[in-house]
């Protein structure tokens, strides 16, 4: 399996507005080292709001829209996941997997990536 990157949406809106990401057809390219991700939509899954009771072992987990909605027939809205008659707290954004080679001159993708979750914070 390889590795990914959540980026949630809010996070997105403000690194477009500091130019520190940009957006290339279905990928985004960290303006700090050239780091780039093909993403696709997803959310990271919060808490059960239902009744705390999490059957499937979802809460902590970061799935694409495609597996959720498609693959087990759920229902985002807003900020909330709908499978069968449970309801998830989420947060919606893009999962990204790294594609491409970097300039080797560029910063660690780790430390561009806490500079990037220092800056949502």
């Amino acid at each position: 399996m390889s590795n990914s990157v959540f980026f949630p949406q809010a996070a997105v809106d403000l690194l477009l507005d500091q130019g520190r990401i940009d957006l290339d057809g279905e990928q985004f390219v960290l303006t700090d080292g050239g780091y780039r991700y093909a993403v696709e939509e997803g959310v990271r899954i919060v808490l059960e709001e239902t009744d705390g009771d999490d059957p499937e072992h979802l809460c902590g987990k970061v799935m694409s829209r495609n597996e959720l909605c498609d693959e087990r027939g759920a229902e985002i809205l807003g900020e909330s996941l709908l499978i069968e008659d449970m309801a998830y707290l989420i947060v919606p954004g893009f999962v990204g997997k790294p594609v491409g080679d970097v300039d080797p001159a560029a910063k660690p993708e780790v430390e561009v990536l806490q500079m990037l979750q220092a800056i949502q914070e």
